[in-house]
């Protein structure tokens, strides 16, 4: 087994038998040296793996159908310095044509790749160009970040419906409340919860301190007092927070999404789109439009490493749009009655001059 294994999320084992040794000391550099957590490491994996099994089919070294079993170890050196940005742009392409792979998709993949041809450029001098230096992104389409009203968000909290009540709202308040991630609330152990406080371990191992609401407390203190009478705590999930009564374990992230869906289903916003990351959404948007928050304090409570990332949650929700729009001067300028065809030219235009004076409000000189 690696050193660098998780031992709640097996799969996020940093050594993987399948793939070439270039591969394998680049996610350990991306784990170690960079600072990335395992599950990034592991999406790095999963991109770098597919991109190899699409070069075997394009440069017919297997069959379409035996993509899956090209062995990928035997990939050397000379393989890597065969690649080409043509072969990069032709695998983006494929992903937009054929899996129908959004920008946001694509651009994820390219930035895996990006990193390890910048790895072996740059880190271990294996390759002397980088293949991706010239591989431009694709235009992300700008889509406003979705959320729950402030009465929906209310809707859901009055619908839980659960074998275990005070875990499951305890759940959906710290997501809206706090504004964290899933992962973040999977990670909670016991040792975490300070007074009115909560640590947070977010991505790339980075932590950041994040304050509990009254609303977060409640629904805490109920949830604790229920969580203390379980029999069956497993010995190596006794520190976390949040439990499975069946099992006694550590909920994995699966299960709190299928927590968050059926309550979302029993409060009647199911098939909207909303999901944790869209509670996530919520908290950060509800925060931002009471004006008591700016976007640097916001930035540091969501544990955004840049600014820019904070800006999505920033836009302007429909109140305020009609609020802007209906602060023009000319948003109370009623209808204007045409003239009769048989006025003249001249008279027309003094007429209809005069009914534009009139709707304008009259300034004091």
């Amino acid at each position: 087994m690696s050193a660098y294994f998780d031992s709640i999320h097996p799969k996020l084992d940093v050594s993987h038998p399948d793939v070439c040794s270039y591969v394998n000391e680049y996610l350990h550099y991306v784990a170690v040296i960079k600072g990335h957590s395992l599950q990034t490491a592991f999406n790095y994996y999963e991109d770098l793996k597919e991109f190899f099994r699409y070069l075997a089919v394009s440069r017919h070294l297997c069959a379409a159908d035996a993509a899956d079993a090209f062995d990928q170890k035997q990939i050397d050196a000379v393989f890597l310095r065969s690649i080409t940005s043509t072969e990069i742009y032709e695998f983006l392409y494929m992903l937009q044509q054929q899996k129908n792979c959004k920008a946001t998709t694509r651009n994820r993949k390219l930035s895996a790749l990006r990193g390890f041809f910048k790895y072996l450029t740059v880190s271990v001098n294996v390759l002397e160009k980088d293949p991706t230096g010239s591989v431009e992104s694709a235009k992300n389409a700008k889509v406003l970040p979705k959320y729950l009203t402030k009465e929906q968000a209310v809707e859901l909290l009055s619908n839980v419906q659960s074998d275990f009540y005070e875990r499951d709202f305890c759940i959906l308040t710290l997501f809206l409340n706090c504004g964290m991630r899933l992962q973040e609330l999977v990670k909670i152990d016991l040792v975490d919860i300070k007074e009115d406080t909560i640590l947070l371990h977010g991505k790339g191992n980075k932590e950041r301190t994040t304050y509990l609401t009254p609303a977060c407390l409640d629904a805490m203190k109920h949830y604790l007092r229920e969580r203390a009478k379980m029999p069956n705590i497993q010995p190596t999930d006794k520190g976390a927070l949040f439990l499975s009564r069946r099992t006694g374990r550590r909920l994995s992230p699966r299960r709190i999404q299928q927590i968050v869906e059926r309550c979302l289903q029993t409060a009647g916003l199911a098939g909207k789109g909303f999901s944790t990351h869209k509670l996530r959404h919520t908290a950060a948007t509800l925060m931002y439009q009471t004006g008591d928050v700016d976007i640097l304090e916001l930035k540091e409570l969501l544990g955004h490493a840049n600014v820019a990332t904070t800006q999505i949650y920033t836009h302007l929700d429909t109140s305020q749009l009609r609020s802007a729009v209906n602060a023009s001067p000319l948003s109370r300028v009623k209808y204007i009655q045409p003239e009769e065809p048989d006025a003249t030219p001249a008279a027309a235009e003094a007429d209809g001059q005069d009914k534009v004076d009139a709707a304008q409000p009259t300034t004091q000189k």
